[in-house]
């Protein structure tokens, strides 16, 4: 999904952890839950100070890590390439501003692609959990 109106917010400290934390939750639950729910070869998730690994074998390695200086959420994805996500409050999301993609739909797009199977991480509304 791609939103043209998406803005910076301007997060405080303590907002953008929030935000940051809640997302990134989200993601290592996810994706270790669809590890354990399907047989991908050579799949593992890793995460550690703020720098979750999802690796999918001979598809390649995503790299998704916090940037609390910039207040960004980073992406090295195996398709296309490095991507520096900022957040916006009214719509609750990260998007990467040079083309107004959400974090969530490139994930979701490349990594059913990747792995054949559907996928959809919860990415949409965050919200204070």
């Amino acid at each position: 999904m791609s939103f043209d109106d998406h803005v910076y917010s301007d997060l405080t400290d303590d907002d953008y952890h929030e935000a940051s934390d809640v997302s990134m939750d989200r993601m290592v639950e996810y994706f270790e839950d669809l590890g354990d729910e399907h047989e991908i070869p050579g799949y593992d998730v890793e995460y550690q100070s703020g720098v979750l690994t999802i690796k999918l074998g001979d598809k390649g390695t995503y790299v998704i890590n916090k940037q609390p200086p910039n207040k960004q959420l980073w992406l090295s994805s195996p398709t296309t390439g490095p991507k520096r996500y900022d957040y916006d409050a009214n719509h609750k999301t990260w998007f990467y501003s040079r083309d107004h993609h959400t974090l969530k739909s490139l994930l979701d797009s490349e990594i059913s692609e990747a792995i054949g199977i559907q996928v959809e991480v919860p990415l949409d509304r965050i919200d204070d959990e």
